[in-house]
């Protein structure tokens, strides 16, 4: 028996579907369907745990998926030959390498609906250029390379196809991948992005008819026969193109935005993509081009039919099948047969050609169409990501006998090598040039402020899931406020960058310039349709200006977008979703542990006020009507900078005529004292003292004397019962910290205690954190009205520093 690795074998007998039970004597590593259930399990526990692994190095999971690949085939763990025959026996691959096909149709035609024959239509002379060029250059390198291949290590291989097989091998561009890498560093909306998109597309497109070249002239009759298979598939993409597009276009129209595709759309397009595969594989190209061509096919501007078919398919396709070709490669892969100074040194060849030939035909190009020159660097490195369409490449070329095992594996480890090397080398050598976009004329970059009747504030809220909507609202038309002018906030969807295929056009369609933007329109980057209906709502029913927006990032670095942004918008306050939700116990469950140190980051680095909303629902689960809002509100007071910050913005709440709110100083025995304490009288005089003169009833003063710990608590506690909202400073100036332990200490001594169960399971808390230009890493001079500025008493963790903002002006953002 042939095992796996050496090919499959003609002699293994079939094994049946299913056993009766080891009960019965049966073992389920003899039949198909329990075995094919144990591999599938093995591979995604297998590369769903090195895709967490290589996550600190923000590598796609390709990478993952490939090694993992390789790890399960003849080179790790395939070296047993008990864990081989029983796992991945010879007569298991023909089932294993059925499903791993079925799989890549259906991802290749993911692939085409990523595409947009339009959009290459419109791809300007700059980056077509570079991506004849970034083809050109590798081709003519991997020409020269598989001559040298074969002379040394494959005498038999067949020339001419080997030729174009090598040509093809060198001078592709995963597009998948690279839309992926673009998206992780922020750059698929920058005009580099743009330009790395649009020449990818070409180069994709120019590989496939390559490929089509290649495999036509692998067939093993008359040189006639390969002009045939060439001819049948340019009648295949013409029949295709005139014959069932009509019907994709008519099922496109016939499925508006908004509401659900038909059932059967849905089933007959994934007929006409078998079909298609059935058709190509009949020519004898391959299956995996028609199913291509037919994504390529469907219109991408008429209706939810494009999208709709993405979200049904990319889960089941991307996380389930499309592992098991990686592993099928794997399988194939045995980089043991790279031994002795020759094939290691091939091997050198073969990646110092393909970085020579794509790296430096792109950057040629790039500099010859005036790109400057650290973006042409980068531009190269870009081009030269591989992936999954090298390891089709490959496989064909090994399966029709072009390329034999060593070469396999020297081109496989060359694709892995250019793939891993592109995301740290590109974040190496270059950082989007960013500017300033107006900060210097940013002057409002707190609540408090001298001005504060005549100057518009300006709010950046963000939150986690369309469940916090309601509280957001509900803060935001108790923060408008009556006799200031007018409150405009922008409301930002933190949404986590997912591997899937729909979350690369999600990025498109919420960024510009490498960043979040705001719109009104619904198609613009609000985000989900509920999402922008709701604040649409909200901002037809009340005085304040809403523009929702959503930042699509990874959750290590999605702090950057929210800096940024409120850099952009020269916001006021940026208010932070707590890094917990409510429960239906009362108890707060973490969201995602990252949003955590997303929350540390802001604060460490933010460009204006900042507050923490611990989201206990306020108000209920829905919007409140400006007429109904009855909130009482609470702001607790120990002085400094923070605390002032806090009595600026719960004196705004309090001129809402339905809202109560009481203000508790606090006198504390054994606190430090403070150096600014006339700026804390002040205070009070400013927003305390007037409203009690007024005798409108809406602000209540209390004063606090505590001189322990327990003092402190319970007057926090007593003072909190029946309230909505409670206010407090982050750095209040307490002599000790309010709990045992907290897992969330940069709210602060108060603001741990005011998160914790122990104070309250009903009012929402709001923790405050005054705008400091002293702890601003960005900040080159202080704004006005800032030169009193105090250090913060509670400490941060380190954090990596935030990037200025994109040029964009904030007209131009805000539109």
């Amino acid at each position: 028996m042939v095992m796996a690795g050496g090919g499959s074998s003609a002699l293994c007998a079939p094994m049946k579907a299913t056993s009766e039970g080891v009960w019965q004597g049966d073992s389920p590593l003899r039949f198909s369907l329990p075995l094919i259930i144990l591999q599938v399990c093995l591979v995604l526990v297998l590369t769903r745990g090195l895709a967490f692994a290589l996550r600190p190095l923000r590598q796609p999971r390709v990478i993952a998926e490939i090694i993992g690949g390789i790890l399960l085939g003849p080179s790790a763990l395939g070296r047993s030959k008990v864990f081989l025959n029983n796992v991945f026996p010879a007569e298991s691959l023909t089932v294993l390498d059925t499903l791993a096909n079925i799989g890549l149709l259906f991802f290749l035609f993911l692939v085409g609906l990523e595409l947009d024959p339009a959009s290459l239509r419109r791809t300007g002379r700059r980056a077509f250029a570079i991506a004849v060029a970034g083809i050109s250059l590798p081709f003519a390198f991997g020409v020269g390379s598989s001559l040298a291949l074969r002379a040394a290590i494959d005498p038999a291989a067949p020339r001419g196809p080997l030729v174009v097989f090598m040509g093809v091998a060198l001078s592709i561009t995963a597009f998948p991948v690279l839309a992926r890498i673009l998206a992780e560093l922020k750059l698929l909306t920058t005009d580099l992005g743009r330009m790395a998109m649009s020449a990818a597309a070409v180069n994709d497109i120019t590989a496939w008819i390559l490929l089509a070249l290649a495999i036509a002239l692998t067939g093993s009759g008359s040189p006639f026969v390969s002009v045939y298979v060439l001819l049948c598939g340019i009648g295949f993409v013409v029949a295709a193109t005139f014959l069932v597009r009509p019907a994709l276009v008519y099922m496109a129209r016939r499925s508006p935005a908004g509401e659900p595709i038909k059932e059967s759309f849905v089933c007959s397009t994934v007929a006409i993509v078998l079909a298609a595969g059935f058709a190509t594989d009949a020519i004898g190209i391959h299956a995996l081009f028609g199913a291509f061509v037919i994504g390529v096919l469907i219109p991408k501007d008429e209706g939810a039919y494009a999208g709709a078919l993405t979200e049904k398919m990319e889960d089941l396709v991307s996380s389930l099948f499309l592992p098991l070709y990686f592993v099928s490669s794997g399988l194939k892969t045995n980089v043991a047969t790279i031994s002795g100074a020759q094939s290691w040194g091939f091997l050198a060849l073969v990646i110092t050609t393909a970085c020579a030939g794509k790296i430096g035909g792109t950057v040629a190009a790039s500099l010859l169409m005036r790109v400057p020159p650290r973006e042409a660097l980068a531009l190269g490195l870009l081009m030269n990501t591989k992936g999954l369409v090298e390891l089709i490449v490959l496989n064909i070329g090994r399966d029709r006998k072009v390329l034999n095992e060593e070469a396999f594996a020297i081109l496989v480890l060359m694709a892995l090598t250019t793939t891993f090397m592109t995301t740290p080398a590109v974040t190496a050598v270059y950082r989007p040039a960013r500017r300033g976009g107006g900060a210097s004329a940013y002057k409002h970059r707190t609540v408090e402020r001298r001005d504060a009747e005549d100057s518009e504030l300006r709010v950046l809220a963000c939150f986690h899931a369309s469940r916090g909507i309601p509280t957001l609202i509900n803060l935001v038309e108790a923060s408008r406020g009556t006799r200031r002018s007018k409150l405009t906030m922008y409301a930002m969807h933190l949404v986590e960058l997912s591997e899937r295929s729909s979350a690369i056009s999600m990025v498109q369609r919420a960024r510009r310039n490498g960043l979040p933007f705001s719109s009104s329109r619904r198609s613009g980057g609000g985000g989900g349709g509920e999402v922008v209906v709701a604040f649409e709502a909200f901002r037809r029913l009340s005085a304040v200006t809403v523009r929702p927006m959503t930042a699509i990032s990874d959750l290590n670095t999605i702090h950057e977008d929210i800096v940024a942004s409120a850099l952009h918008k020269r916001a006021a306050l940026l208010v932070l979703p707590f890094h917990k939700m409510l429960s239906h116990d009362g108890t707060m469950e973490p969201v995602d542990r990252a949003y955590h140190q997303v929350n540390v980051r802001v604060l460490g680095s933010a460009p204006c006020s900042v507050a923490v909303l611990v989201d206990r629902v306020l108000g209920g689960a829905a919007q409140v009507a400006a007429p109904e809002v009855s909130y009482a509100v609470l702001v607790f007071f120990f002085g400094g900078p923070d605390d002032r910050e806090a009595l600026a913005y719960a004196a705004r709440m309090g001129e809402h005529p339905g809202i109560e709110l009481t203000v508790a100083r606090f006198a504390v025995t054994g606190a430090a004292p403070r150096a600014n304490a006339d700026k804390d009288e002040e205070a009070l005089q400013r927003y305390v003292t007037r409203a009690l003169k007024s005798g409108d009833g809406s602000v209540k003063y209390e004063e606090v004397a505590a001189a322990e710990r327990g003092d402190v608590t319970a007057a926090i506690k007593a003072l909190g019962r029946g309230k909505n909202l409670v206010v407090a400073g982050r750095s209040a100036p307490v002599s000790a910290p309010l709990v045992e332990k907290s897992d969330c200490p940069e709210m602060g001594a108060v603001g741990s205690y005011l998160a914790t169960p122990e104070f309250s399971t009903t009012a929402s808390v709001l923790v405050v954190q005054r705008y400091n230009p002293r702890s601003d890493p960005a900040c080159c001079s202080r704004p006005a009205g800032d030169e009193d500025a105090e250090e913060a008493v509670v400490p941060f963790p380190s954090s990596s520093s935030r990037p200025a903002p994109e040029s964009e002006s904030e007209s131009q953002h805000s539109r």
